[in-house]
């Protein structure tokens, strides 16, 4: 099966997939793909609205459901989501709307949220607008990113399969880079 096959085949998927957990480096790799003709770019960004949209919205109602125990369990996290919760009482709206250009702090704040009793329907609201833009914005940016890489390197074709390793290896670095930061503290 060739790289074109199996991005059209499974691209949508994949960035739907991708950024339910975390999703920039595969939103980035959908929006170069949409570039290269694999994929078409508005879908690659509904797909990773959606994708993004669902994954906040379960975190968000884990740390409604069960957030408050795992905070107390861990009096060390309990104190810096007070500090997170008090700066999310006088700014929501913004933070609902930048968070998840964060990174790291995109599964963190839906929880917090959920778990400082934020309305859910005020959440849904502004995690769907956080989403449409963050989508719109990374989505845009990884076509671009195609571009300028097209521009500097000609013809990419030669190097496609390597660019598409070398993104997604850097997407695994910095994911299991900050993970290890976070489990350390």
């Amino acid at each position: 099966m060739s790289l074109e096959t199996l991005i059209a085949t499974y691209g949508y998927a994949a960035v739907a997939v991708g950024t339910f957990f975390e999703g920039e480096t595969i939103l980035v790799l959908g929006g170069f793909a949409a570039h290269r003709g694999y994929l078409e770019l508005p879908w690659v960004m509904l797909w990773a609205c959606l994708g993004t949209l669902c994954g906040d919205q379960l975190y968000f109602y884990l740390g409604r459901i069960k957030g408050t125990a795992f905070l107390e369990k861990r009096p060390h996290w309990k104190s810096r989501s007070d500090r997170v919760m008090a700066l999310l009482g006088k700014r929501s709206f913004l933070i609902m709307l930048i968070f998840r250009f964060l990174y790291g702090l995109r599964t963190v704040t839906p929880f917090l949220l959920g778990a400082g009793g934020f309305p859910p329907l005020r959440f849904f609201v502004f995690n769907a607008v956080g989403a449409v833009l963050w989508a719109i914005v990374i989505g845009v940016l990884g076509y671009l990113f195609g571009q300028i890489f097209e521009w500097i390197l000609g013809e990419v074709e030669h190097y496609e399969l390597l660019l598409f390793a070398a993104l997604a290896g850097v997407g695994v670095v910095v994911w299991v880079w900050h993970w290890v930061r976070r489990w350390k503290t």
